[in-house]
């Protein structure tokens, strides 16, 4: 039995890996100007981060129960098996959402073979275990192989990250708006990082130069191995930073693989223009 992987657009993997892995995607909802749009359908990343830049204030939604009814719906007419990575229970609702509807699915159709797993992982720390998933999928491997990697990976995902702006992380309650101000003035620049789902600051850094040299090397003292493996980059809409940290990681580590790719708009309504992370594993299967 075919082993299908179904993601939602926490994972801010590119339209491209979706296709070629036959990757299923479900879009969660960004609204603005009032108005909600479908991330990545109807609204593209570059045109979140151009509103937010003219001062626009977008918030995010979840998957809704109806779009997981008519989506499960759709599959039980199929022979597959199912496997659906959910963005971090931590960060959205949806992963519950999705629970909920298989649970009632399940009721009528029992053998329905699909698995729900919470990554608790976000943005390309998503992709990077969706995308392992998808490759392992389209070799054949059997469920439980694909499963045990799954496992593994979202265990061993690092996410470190900055933002250039404090200001739409007070808007989503993760830091304070004295703290915002305050940083806004003094130049200063969060480390943060994903543990167990959650969104944890780890340090304060001055100046985005010295932000970029922190994150590497926290790379250097958490990462095995980087040499030979496919390292993960996401940037909100500035390129720009995102080849820097590359061309710093082949020069300190001599990485040479990379997926790089603009954070999408669930997430990025969140973090803002400018925002720049990275991912890797702390070690290797």
């Amino acid at each position: 039995m075919a082993i299908k992987i179904i993601t939602d657009s926490g994972c801010d993997l590119p339209k491209e890996i979706l296709d070629e892995y036959g990757i299923e995607f479900l879009p969660m909802g960004v609204v603005m100007d009032e108005e909600e749009r479908l991330d990545g359908i109807d609204l593209k990343p570059k045109q979140l981060y151009e509103g937010m830049r003219n001062g626009k204030a977008p918030s995010t939604t979840q998957v809704s129960a109806k779009a997981f009814l008519d989506f499960f719906s759709k599959l039980v007419q199929n022979e597959h098996s199912y496997i659906y990575l959910a963005f971090s229970s931590q960060l959205s609702g949806t992963y519950q959402t999705s629970k909920m509807i298989l649970d009632q699915i399940k009721e009528e159709h029992p053998d329905f073979d699909l698995e729900i797993i919470d990554t608790k992982c976000a943005s390309l720390g998503m992709g990077l275990v969706v995308y392992k998933a998808a490759q392992l999928a389209k070799e054949g491997k059997s469920k439980e192989e694909i499963l045990r990697n799954i496992n593994f990976n979202m265990n061993h995902v690092e996410h470190i990250f900055t933002v250039d702006d404090l200001e739409y992380l007070v808007r989503g309650g993760r830091v304070s708006k004295t703290a915002a101000f305050i940083g806004g003035l003094l130049n200063i620049k969060p480390v943060l990082d994903v543990e167990d789902g959650k969104l944890i600051p780890l340090e304060k850094i001055r100046g985005r130069k010295k932000v970029f040299k922190r994150m590497i090397d926290i790379m250097d003292e958490r990462g095995k191995d980087l040499e030979n493996q496919l390292i993960f980059i996401s940037h909100g809409d500035d390129e720009k930073g995102a080849m820097e940290l590359k061309s710093m990681m082949e020069e300190r580590f001599g990485c040479k693989n990379f997926l790089i790719n603009m954070i999408g708009g669930v997430i990025g309504a969140h973090s803002g223009p400018g925002t720049q992370a990275i991912f890797f594993l702390n070690e290797t299967p």
